[in-house]
Protein backbone atom coordinates (compact mmCIF):
# COMPACT_ATOMS: atom_id res chain seq x y z
CA UNK A 1 0.00 0.00 0.00
CA UNK A 2 1.25 3.46 -0.93
CA UNK A 3 1.89 5.85 1.96
CA UNK A 4 1.51 9.60 1.45
CA UNK A 5 3.28 11.79 4.01
CA UNK A 6 0.89 13.48 6.41
CA UNK A 7 -2.05 11.20 5.60
CA UNK A 8 -3.30 8.16 7.47
CA UNK A 9 -4.10 4.92 5.66
CA UNK A 10 -7.77 5.75 5.07
CA UNK A 11 -6.91 9.17 3.63
CA UNK A 12 -4.20 7.62 1.46
CA UNK A 13 -6.69 5.07 0.13
CA UNK A 14 -9.17 7.86 -0.61
CA UNK A 15 -6.52 9.70 -2.64
CA UNK A 16 -5.71 6.52 -4.58
CA UNK A 17 -9.39 5.84 -5.29
CA UNK A 18 -10.07 9.35 -6.58
CA UNK A 19 -6.84 9.38 -8.59
CA UNK A 20 -7.84 6.09 -10.23
CA UNK A 21 -11.30 7.47 -11.03
CA UNK A 22 -9.89 10.69 -12.52
CA UNK A 23 -8.91 9.07 -15.82
CA UNK A 24 -11.31 8.59 -18.76
CA UNK A 25 -9.82 5.21 -19.74
CA UNK A 26 -10.15 3.84 -16.23
CA UNK A 27 -13.74 5.10 -16.10
CA UNK A 28 -14.43 3.20 -19.33
CA UNK A 29 -12.95 0.06 -17.75
CA UNK A 30 -15.15 0.48 -14.67
CA UNK A 31 -18.25 1.10 -16.78
CA UNK A 32 -17.54 -2.00 -18.85
CA UNK A 33 -17.04 -4.15 -15.75
CA UNK A 34 -20.21 -2.77 -14.15
CA UNK A 35 -22.30 -3.65 -17.18
CA UNK A 36 -20.87 -7.16 -17.53
CA UNK A 37 -21.59 -7.92 -13.85
CA UNK A 38 -19.17 -10.86 -13.81
CA UNK A 39 -15.47 -11.63 -13.93
CA UNK A 40 -13.93 -10.70 -17.30
CA UNK A 41 -10.59 -11.37 -18.97
CA UNK A 42 -8.41 -8.25 -19.22
CA UNK A 43 -7.96 -8.86 -22.93
CA UNK A 44 -11.72 -8.76 -23.45
CA UNK A 45 -11.97 -5.43 -21.65
CA UNK A 46 -9.06 -4.02 -23.65
CA UNK A 47 -10.67 -5.01 -26.95
CA UNK A 48 -14.05 -3.65 -25.90
CA UNK A 49 -12.70 -0.20 -25.05
CA UNK A 50 -9.96 -0.23 -27.70
CA UNK A 51 -6.76 0.01 -25.64
CA UNK A 52 -3.45 -1.80 -26.10
CA UNK A 53 -2.28 -4.59 -23.79
CA UNK A 54 0.43 -2.30 -22.40
CA UNK A 55 -2.04 0.49 -21.68
CA UNK A 56 -4.53 -1.98 -20.22
CA UNK A 57 -1.91 -3.47 -17.94
CA UNK A 58 -1.04 -0.01 -16.60
CA UNK A 59 -4.67 0.95 -15.96
CA UNK A 60 -5.62 -2.41 -14.41
CA UNK A 61 -2.65 -2.13 -12.04
CA UNK A 62 -3.75 1.34 -10.87
CA UNK A 63 -7.35 0.24 -10.41
CA UNK A 64 -6.24 -2.82 -8.46
CA UNK A 65 -3.86 -0.76 -6.29
CA UNK A 66 -6.75 1.54 -5.42
CA UNK A 67 -8.88 -1.47 -4.51
CA UNK A 68 -11.48 -0.70 -7.18
CA UNK A 69 -11.02 -4.05 -8.92
CA UNK A 70 -9.94 -7.50 -7.87
CA UNK A 71 -7.87 -9.68 -10.14
CA UNK A 72 -6.84 -13.29 -10.41
CA UNK A 73 -4.56 -15.02 -12.83
CA UNK A 74 -5.39 -18.31 -14.48
CA UNK A 75 -2.74 -19.76 -16.79
CA UNK A 76 -1.73 -16.82 -19.00
CA UNK A 77 -4.91 -14.81 -18.60
CA UNK A 78 -5.80 -12.28 -15.92
CA UNK A 79 -9.45 -11.91 -14.89
CA UNK A 80 -10.88 -8.82 -13.21
CA UNK A 81 -14.09 -7.78 -11.52
CA UNK A 82 -15.24 -4.70 -9.62
CA UNK A 83 -14.64 -4.59 -5.88
CA UNK A 84 -18.04 -3.48 -4.59
CA UNK A 85 -16.71 -3.05 -1.06
CA UNK A 86 -14.37 -0.22 -2.07
CA UNK A 87 -17.10 1.57 -4.00
CA UNK A 88 -19.48 1.27 -1.05
CA UNK A 89 -16.88 2.56 1.39
CA UNK A 90 -15.38 5.47 -0.54
CA UNK A 91 -17.64 6.44 -3.45
CA UNK A 92 -21.04 5.00 -2.62
CA UNK A 93 -23.28 7.06 -4.93
CA UNK A 94 -20.69 7.30 -7.72
CA UNK A 95 -21.12 3.62 -8.61
CA UNK A 96 -24.86 4.03 -9.08
CA UNK A 97 -24.32 6.85 -11.57
CA UNK A 98 -21.70 5.38 -13.91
Amino acid sequence: MLKIDGLNQIETTQVMVFKALADPVRLQIIQYLKHTEHEVACGEVGKAINISKTSGSYHFKLLQSAGLITARKEAREKYVTLNQETFEKYVNHFYDNI
